[in-house]
């Protein structure tokens, strides 16, 4: 059985949600080899979490070894903020992820098409049906 990968990656976009508490998540549209595209949403923990387990799996293109090695893109750190800036963090970070996606992507495929990466990307049932606030 063909497994789909992903061609193409872009997020797209902010949405604050309130359930189960106060969040934002990113929209992210996927465009699959299968020719499909969904749009899902993630949060920045969820990209944090994709980053250890990635830097986790492939120690030599995290440049653990070597840092002059290291091919992983980096993620924008996490940020500790006062309740008025939460949205503007939530928007500077928008391009940020955006270039992490695009830069992973392009990254060998034994990365790119890793289990880890593609788990990540997978259309999940909430986002196919978002909860509504």
């Amino acid at each position: 059985m063909q497994f789909r990968t992903v061609l193409d990656v872009n997020v797209v976009d902010v949405q604050k949600r309130r359930n189960p508490s106060k969040h934002y998540v990113y929209l992210i549209k996927v465009t699959y080899s299968d020719s499909s595209s969904h749009v899902i949403y993630r949060r920045y923990s969820k990209f944090f979490d994709l980053q250890m387990r990635i830097l986790d799996k492939f120690p030599i293109e995290a440049g653990q070894k070597d840092p002059k090695k290291r091919i992983i893109p980096f993620l924008p750190g996490k940020v500790l903020f006062r309740r008025s800036h939460i949205r503007d963090v939530a928007v500077k970070r928008l391009k940020h992820l955006d270039n992490y996606c695009n830069a992973l992507m392009k990254l060998p495929s034994s990365i790119s098409e890793s289990e880890e990466v593609l788990k990540f990307f997978e259309t999940r049932p909430d986002d196919v049906n978002p909860p509504s606030e």
